[in-house]
């Protein structure tokens, strides 16, 4: 944990979490009001101002009048780092504490997830883009084999075709001169967390996704994109690896039909949610319920409402 960071021992922090389209927003609405909470975003995808459509970022309506922090604070084209969503959301956290009401994190970026959970300490080397286009040339074998050789600590934790964190890892060891594994560390927060998390069948999922993103660009997907690029958004920058923007920028461009896009990105988002629970089967203390069940939320709410009756020694 950061040592300049000054974290409430004991402060109450939900957490809900689960893949994609499994309702995390709507939930994290009820919790905040039932609770007087607001939330913070956990979801990379709603960082970036300008994205809202092709991201399902959720609109004021579906806010529910609960404050939502995290969401649009960054233009596409500006850095945002693990390291700086921990400084962030550990702020929030706490000066959501401070006025006395209760912090719920909501999203479904994992490994952002996790971080905040176990009190990860990110490496502060910051983007390289000069290096970073060097390393994407060499394909993911190549990028691991070269990881394995300075940090096989770090190249043992990376599947060889996560591309993106095989490149991030050799950056820090350029950058710092000190393997990831040597400058990363963790020690839990000294919160008191209730990790409530939402699963679905997954044939379901992938229906409900599949709706979403022809709804999606029913809504004008490709309009929002051709908006970003005309504010010099290109595909190579970081925020647009939000899945189906590259996509739909190629639809722009005219390099593919809108039905193609379309096809393309429901294989990626179908793919994501593969990774994504893999990644939640590996967090511990976690409530799983069924966001399928139309009366599954009742039975969230008396269990925060116990944890919060035990948390606060009532």
């Amino acid at each position: 944990m950061d040592n300049e960071r000054r974290l409430t021992a004991g402060l109450p922090v939900i957490v809900v979490l689960g893949a994609t389209a499994t309702g995390k927003t709507a939930l994290a609405v009820e919790l905040a009001t039932a609770f007087d909470g607001e939330v913070v975003s956990a979801d990379s995808r709603y960082f970036y101002r300008g994205m809202d459509i092709g991201t399902a970022k959720p609109d004021e309506r579906e806010r529910g009048g609960i404050p939502h922090h995290l969401i649009d604070i960054r233009e596409p084209w500006e850095p945002y780092s693990l390291a700086s969503f921990l400084d962030d959301a550990y702020a929030a956290v706490e000066e959501i504490g401070r006025r006395g009401r209760l912090p719920l994190v909501a999203g479904g970026t994992p490994q952002y997830l996790r971080a905040l959970l176990e009190g990860w300490t990110a490496p502060q080397a910051p983007p390289d883009a000069t290096l970073r286009a060097a390393l994407d040339k060499l394909d993911p074998q190549a990028l691991h084999d070269r990881l394995r050789a300075v940090d096989p600590v770090s190249a043992g934790r990376i599947e060889t075709r996560n591309k993106r964190r095989l490149i991030r890892a050799l950056e820090i060891f350029e950058t710092l001169g000190r393997p990831m594994s040597d400058v990363a560390g963790r020690s839990r927060p000294p919160y008191r967390f209730l990790v409530i998390g939402l699963t679905q069948e997954r044939q379901r999922l992938y229906q409900r996704i599949d709706q979403r993103v022809a709804e999606m660009h029913a809504s004008g997907w490709v309009d929002e994109t051709r908006q970003l690029q005309r504010r010099g958004v290109t595909a190579d920058m970081p925020a647009m690896s939000a899945h189906g923007y590259r996509e739909a920028l190629e639809v722009v461009n005219g390099a593919c039909t809108i039905e193609d896009a379309i096809e393309r990105t429901r294989f990626m988002i179908h793919r994501y949610v593969r990774h994504q629970q893999t990644w939640f089967r590996r967090f511990e203390d976690v409530r799983w319920f069924d966001s399928s069940k139309p009366d599954y939320s009742p039975s969230v709410v008396e269990e925060a409402r116990a944890f919060l009756a035990t948390a606060s020694g009532k």
